[in-house]
């Protein structure tokens, strides 16, 4: 496998150094990325990077994905336009444990492997390297115009001056230089991958191996994902998607892909799957004649949803899906955890009601004309036989009286009149 015509044919691939595409036709290569633990979990723009070294593993390559245990304290200037608040060490050691979780589902870290992915924190070898060390042995070798010459840089200076730039973030280039020259000289890493905002730092690193340990070293990017109408990807009303369940549930993150415009689809279905050319271009096809059928939406939120959270939280969103179309059963209703039954009524009004009276039995006419849904006795009775009155999306007739059978996630009921009006009591 070619792991460069991979991303290329993808329409990942931005920035790849001369000979790079080269060296790794002809060599085992071990390359790697690095993550930024600023929350413990990462969101769906990491997924970009982690795909990259999941291809790069499949190729036969070692990747090894770097968690910035030392430069998550120094902070990354790259396509910021202003300083980002600082991490304290027990933050970024919370941190790191989420993000290593989260990345052993996506590489296999099986030591015998013939190519096995490697973790590692730089704070391990920067820990003990002293301000006089640094300037001394790294420093020196990087000047301070080749540091000024990056976009990172320029952008950040030619910026409003009262915001301008610290000596820290100045410095994160030198940083991120090193981690590429130690992991040079202690596993032979010869390629660091990234983002396109971050080719001036990684540039760096190969700068810093070629001028300190007279050593070749490469560099490649990916794009930067975009959406077409302009937003940011990865971003809804209620803020980052995240590769943590217990931030973003699995319905809501199968949303997020199936929600996606025409244009995108055709875009992530390449970037985000590991689909082959041929079934790709087939999708695409039979998409564009059925365009409402959202063939790449539904395929897309497949293929990512199962490969962050498994099929099972794949089958749980779709039946969630199902529910809110009329094509699920009051059992499926039930069966739903609490966050993600709460996430596919956000937004439904709702009122508590003591559990001693479900426990007592609640009776039908009452449970919605006494708690605020509807108005009166006599308009609950007038939907009842309009035969639009449901609970937990089953049909129900005047003499139902709901009891703690009737319960989701051991805390609420979903009233409904008609097809699209919801109410939830919810019981404390």
């Amino acid at each position: 496998m070619n792991f460069v015509e991979e991303l290329r044919w993808r329409g990942m691939l931005h920035d790849i150094m001369p000979e790079t595409e080269d060296y790794l036709l002809k060599n085992k290569t071990t390359g790697y990325i690095g993550f930024d633990p600023t929350a413990d979990s990462l969101h769906i723009g990491s997924l970009v990077p982690i795909i990259i070294l999941m291809h790069f593993q499949k190729a036969g390559h070692n990747p090894i994905a770097l968690v910035g245990g030392a430069t998550g304290m120094v902070g990354d200037p790259s396509g910021k336009s202003d300083e980002r608040n600082l991490l304290d060490e027990e933050t970024l050691t919370k941190n790191i444990t989420g993000v290593k979780g989260q990345l052993a589902r996506f590489l296999n870290f099986d030591s015998s492997s013939e190519n096995a992915a490697e973790l590692v924190n730089n704070y391990d070898w920067m820990k003990d390297i002293s301000l006089i060390d640094f300037v001394r042995d790294i420093g020196k070798h990087i000047t301070v115009n080749y540091m000024m010459a990056k976009d990172s840089v320029k952008k950040r200076l030619d910026s409003d001056a009262k915001t301008g730039m610290s000596f820290t973030e100045f410095t994160y280039q030198l940083f991120q230089g090193y981690d590429f020259y130690h992991l040079y000289k202690e596993k032979n890493c010869v390629l660091q991958m990234g983002g396109s905002d971050q080719w001036g730092n990684i540039t760096t690193g190969t700068e810093l191996v070629r001028r300190k340990a007279q050593g070749k070293a490469y560099a490649l990017t990916c794009k930067l994902i975009t959406k077409a109408d302009g937003t940011k990807f990865g971003k809804t009303a209620g803020g980052n998607v995240w590769l943590d369940a217990n931030r973003t549930s699995p319905y809501k993150y199968y949303q997020y892909w199936l929600n996606s415009s025409d244009e995108d689809a055709e875009k992530y279905i390449k970037i985000f799957t590991f689909l082959d050319k041929e079934t790709i271009d087939q999708l695409i096809a039979e998409h564009k004649e059925a365009p409402h059928a959202r063939i790449l939406q539904k395929k897309i939120g497949e293929e990512v949803t199962i490969m962050t959270h498994g099929k099972d939280a794949y089958d749980n969103a779709i039946k969630a899906s199902n529910i809110l179309f009329g094509k699920s059963t009051s059992n499926d209703l039930i069966a739903l955890d609490e966050q993600t039954f709460l996430d596919v009524f956000d937004g439904v009004p709702q009122a508590e009601i003591n559990r001693s009276v479900i426990e007592n039995g609640l009776e039908i006419v009452a449970a919605f004309a006494e708690n605020g849904f509807l108005k009166s006795n006599g308009e609950v009775r007038r939907a009842l036989k309009e035969n639009s009155i449901s609970v937990n999306k089953a049909k129900v007739k005047d003499d139902c009286v709901i009891t703690t059978k009737n319960l989701i996630a051991d805390k609420f009921v979903l009233l409904q009149r008609g097809k699209k009006s919801y109410y939830l009591l919810k019981v404390v």
